[in-house]
């Protein structure tokens, strides 16, 4: 009779959640560590914000959640659940497709209770090392600290999930903005709307939280200016807020307080907002250079899961962006249950590697850059191909969903293809 592996799980958020319970489900012993009182992950909201706004001081008292108070998905329920176990069939508030992150908590509590997941939650427990102790036989010791208890375990498998919202990334290569005397602070710690009354506030980027975050401190702000470096975004005045503006990239900020924009508009602006995106930050991870955490990009990793000399015996799940997470999460966890179990087999380390450096070649060929490894971009081949390790077959229903949901961002692109999608499937 062969060994039970046994298998720690770094984080009870979605992911951490989904990977315990294909775990389990291939009879394997699991631990989940869990550094709050309570699981959820990002979706668990948090009133506090960070005594440094911008989260560049390493001895700050750090704020998992990067939630707002007002804050709704941007994709709906049904793009929002598990195989078995459906968002769209639960009643937490309203009939919007669209719901709130309460609601979304809620769902991941009743998730971890029907498969009885939280009995193997160690919460209040920090993880301070995982390391690599024998590359052999790939054993790995992990450290924890429980309510000020130190705890030092062998595992045989390690999972990371750790999310990827918490580490604020600044636009700090625009000149004059680290010596910019005014505020400044990162989204991550963005609440409620009222700190920026009658403010004139500068908004750097235009993903869905820069567009979301900037309408709502709108409704309060003196003005709100946008700012983005694509050069598919529109310089131009809002449709909606007579108060809102949309701006290229910035050129340069000053001593004075003065904001110039590449488009030549200036403002003597309040605020600077950075809604720049997050990197990664993994201060217990100890690998001996096998697995770099640079900015971005985890690497060297197969299909984004698997680093190729550690696999499977350390995985990853919950890094890619421009994704469907719960979906993506769902197969992922999937496939490495599935390979600790012997189920599946994975290429060489040799193939691996060779098949990630090929990706980071192709990547610099097309001009793009290392911050972009894990953008998925909705690729539904790589969902598809996912998905097929393990033989899942996605529902018809849920694919025609992913694939209009794709088509209405790529026609009304991040201000309107909520909108778009709804006119078609329901309404908020």
């Amino acid at each position: 009779m062969t060994r039970s592996l046994k298998v720690a799980v770094i984080g009870a958020g979605v992911a951490g959640l989904v990977v315990a319970r294909e775990l389990q489900r291939e009879s394997l012993q699991v631990v989940v560590f869990e550094k709050s009182h309570q699981l959820g992950g990002t979706w668990a909201y948090d009133a506090r914000v960070e005594s440094d706004l911008l989260g560049i001081d390493p001895n700050r008292d750090v704020v998992h959640s990067s939630l707002y108070k007002s804050l709704k998905t941007n994709l709906p329920r049904e793009l929002m659940s598990f195989t078995d176990f459906k968002f769209d069939e639960k009643v937490y508030g309203g009939p919007g497709m669209y719901t709130g992150h309460e609601e979304v908590l809620k769902f991941l509590n009743d998730f971890a209770r029907h498969f009885e997941l939280i009995e193997l939650i160690r919460f209040n427990t920090l993880v301070t090392r995982v390391e690599v102790v024998d590359l052999d036989i790939t054993e790995f010791v992990v450290e924890s600290n429980t309510n000020g208890v130190n705890y030092v375990e062998m595992f045989d498998a390690v999972v990371v999930c750790t999310g990827r919202n918490t580490q604020p990334r600044l636009a700090t290569d625009i000149p004059g903005i680290k010596t910019w005397p005014r505020k400044q602070m990162h989204s991550h710690n963005y609440r409620v709307p009222e700190p920026f009354r009658d403010q004139i506030v500068v908004v750097i980027g235009n993903g869905p939280s820069a567009v979301d975050i900037s309408r709502e401190i709108a409704m309060v702000a003196k003005e709100v200016h946008m700012s983005s470096r694509s050069p598919l975004v529109k310089v131009a005045k809002s449709d909606k807020f007579n108060n809102m503006w949309q701006h290229s990239k910035i050129n340069c900020v000053s001593e004075d307080g003065w904001v110039t924009f590449q488009d030549g508009f200036s403002i003597d602006a309040d605020i600077i907002l950075h809604c720049t995106g997050y990197k990664f930050h993994l201060p217990f991870l100890r690998t001996n250079g096998i697995v770099s955490v640079e900015d971005k990009r985890i690497g060297p990793l197969y299909k984004h899961v698997f680093p190729p000399r550690l696999a499977p015996g350390l995985s990853f799940v919950g890094i890619l962006e421009r994704t469907f997470p719960f979906i993506i999460m769902e197969c992922q966890s999937r496939w490495i249950a599935h390979a600790l179990s012997a189920k599946v087999s994975l290429p060489s380390e040799d193939e691996m590697l060779s098949e990630v450096l090929k990706y980071y070649e192709e990547m610099k060929e097309k001009g793009l850059p290392e911050h972009s490894t894990h953008q998925l971009g909705f690729q539904l081949d790589y969902i598809d191909w996912m998905w097929a390790q393990t033989g899942m077959v996605m529902e018809k229903n849920i694919r025609n969903m992913i694939e209009y949901w794709i088509y209405c961002l790529m026609t009304a692109g991040i201000d309107g293809y909520m909108d778009l999608f709804s006119q078609k499937y329901g309404i908020y």
